[in-house]
């Protein structure tokens, strides 16, 4: 049976997760119910749609060669009762019911995902928390693979074939295309000492909040959402300039400050925590799975108390990242991923997890949403939460996205290290009426 080799990015994320840090995305979708028995029916249909789309029905497994590669291949006993799950919440809101499920991780012997259809106390409103593991798709491939499990959602993407065996060639043909073989991998080589000497001068942390920390066997993790008003993003945008994504970074270093000073932590100074704040290498068509990633790294301004000046210094180090392009600099070290054999990934793995703190101290990523209107069984989708995972040493991670005109950001939380997790939520309110006061 034919098989696909993990990229040397998909397979990094498979190998560096561990029981207390799952490397999923996650996304919580809140509905308003078409009538009694909604949940139910929803439930019902994602068990039926699952079995038709491909990349959900495919599991990965370690291959011989070449040694410590892995690949994926149909899972010849798929059943949809294996990742489709009725939750009945109680009284636990979607949020508080989606911290549990976002900290278990997915079964690696089953096709990695899972969907759970969360019925709470609102007999008008269910909420359906989507798990996909990260090596099986990056934000834009988890939106995809989402989107066609919804009412006349988009037609999935067959998987991509089995990489063919290249055809012999002869010796004289090898002879004349090796100057441009070595001179491919000597560029190779040159962007990866760039990345890497790139991270070097990012340096140790510096300035970075106790609360941003956490101990590196916490696997509790809570989840809180906030959604907010699109217009009031672009007003923001228009007046101090930019863009709206600028404007979206920039409101979680204020909301950051504000947090810390609530909960009477040391005001902060120096540089500021290193956000990562992923970049897709996708074509505007590319929705496809696996991971095509690279990223910008910044330094979130929290230590600058005017709302407008920490604006100001996100664009400009915005512009700078943009300027050098998503290749180059700190944030591209999803790029190194290329240059490690198939091994290096299998035994390095563990020790990559343990590195994250030295590479960044908080993700901040944002997932673009079609300007489409999603529904399951007649139920409406209202609001999109993405979830980001969590790594090891970090207490906070950040995910937004734009649905139906309004701003939802996702917060994925160590449960022990932030436990006034919704404190934050509402110091994110709080910046964006601070930026809107300010250009008003």
């Amino acid at each position: 049976m034919a098989t696909e080799q993990l990229s040397p990015l998909d397979l990094a994320f498979w190998r560096i997760e561990s029981s207390a840090h799952p490397m999923h995305l996650g996304a919580l979708a809140v509905l308003r119910a078409a009538g009694p028995g909604a949940a139910e029916r929803a439930a019902e249909l994602l068990a039926a749609r699952c079995a038709a789309v491909p990349g959900l029905r495919r599991r990965i497994h370690d291959v011989l060669l070449p040694v410590g590669a892995a690949a994926w291949s149909p899972d010849p006993d798929f059943d949809a009762a294996r990742h489709v799950f009725l939750v009945r919440t109680g009284n636990a809101t979607a949020h508080e019911a989606a911290g549990p499920l976002m900290a278990r991780p997915l079964d690696r012997d089953l096709p990695p995902w899972e969907a759970h259809v969360l019925a709470g106390p609102e007999p008008d409103s269910f909420a359906v928390l989507f798990k996909f593991h990260h090596a099986l798709a990056d934000g834009l491939g988890a939106l995809a693979l989402a989107a066609s499990l919804f009412d006349e959602g988009p037609a999935p993407r067959t998987p991509a074939a089995a990489r063919p065996v290249p055809a012999q060639r002869d010796a004289g043909s090898a002879l004349r295309r090796l100057p441009g073989v070595l001179a491919a991998r000597v560029q190779d080589v040159g962007q990866a000492l760039e990345i890497g000497a790139a991270v070097a001068r990012s340096g140790l942390p510096l300035g970075v909040p106790g609360a941003l920390v956490a101990g590196p066997d916490g696997s509790a993790r809570a989840v809180a959402g906030l959604a907010l008003g699109l217009d009031e993003v672009n007003l923001v945008r228009k007046a101090a300039g930019g863009t709206v994504n600028d404007v979206l970074i920039a409101m979680v270093a204020g909301a950051l400050r504000r947090w810390l000073e609530e909960r009477g932590d040391p005001a902060p100074r120096g540089p500021g925590p290193r956000a990562l704040i992923p970049v897709s290498r996708r074509g505007r068509a590319g929705a496809g799975g696996g991971n095509r990633l690279s990223g910008y790294l910044l330094r979130l301004p929290l230590a600058e108390r005017d709302p407008l000046l920490r604006l100001d210094r996100v664009r400009a180090a915005m512009d700078r990242n943009k300027d050098a392009g998503p290749a180059r600099g700190a944030g591209a070290v999803a790029l190194l991923a290329d240059h490690v054999h198939p091994l290096g990934h299998r035994l390095g793995g563990p020790l990559v997890a343990q590195a994250a703190r030295l590479l960044f101290d908080i993700l901040v990523t944002s997932v673009p949403l079609p300007g489409l209107t999603f529904s399951l069984g007649g139920s409406t989708v209202r609001e999109v939460y993405p979830l980001a995972p969590l790594a090891r040493g970090q207490s906070l991670a950040v995910a937004v996205s734009t649905y139906k005109g309004t701003v939802h950001y996702g917060l994925v939380a160590d449960a022990a290290a932030v436990p006034d997790l919704a404190a934050l939520t509402g110091a994110l309110r709080a910046e964006l009426d601070a930026l809107v006061r300010e250009v008003s």
